[in-house]
């Protein structure tokens, strides 16, 4: 949560691309820190279920999960196959976090293995919250 922070101080404007744990990551910082006025907004993928009763002995610093409302845009690309997350926990984590929840389908955890080269709508929604923000704060 200390690098992120400082990461965030590092700049005046950040837009966020987190990805299983990390989206777990942001959510607990964004309910910490101070400096969340700095985030244009977050890319959350494939969040990870720690809540999960076999994930409990092995990742139990992170539960339980931040629910609050994330304080910045963000969209939560989930997928329907994914072995760390169901679609149905991804989904009530979208809606706590005030996520636009994008359905990928069957892309397992959405990494390497989903076979989605630079994936182009990953970095279109990037740009969509880069732009949406930007044209919000008067850029």
């Amino acid at each position: 949560m200390a690098q992120l922070e400082e990461a965030v101080l590092a700049h005046d404007e950040v837009v966020l691309v987190a990805h299983s744990l990390g989206c777990i990551l942001v959510a607990a910082w964004a309910a910490h820190s101070q400096h969340t006025e700095r985030v244009l907004g977050a890319l959350l993928v494939a969040p990870g279920d720690v809540e999960r009763p076999e994930m409990q002995h092995v990742l139990h610093s992170w539960s339980p999960i931040a629910r609050a409302r994330l304080p910045f845009q963000s969209v939560l690309a989930a997928s329907r196959n994914d072995p760390h997350c169901s679609f149905m926990r991804a989904s009530r984590l979208a809606m706590d976090w005030g996520a636009r929840l994008v359905d990928v389908g069957n892309r397992g955890h959405i990494n390497s293995d989903s076979n989605l080269g630079d994936w182009p709508q990953g970095h279109a929604w990037l740009d969509e919250l880069k732009s949406k923000e930007k044209t919000h704060h008067g850029h």
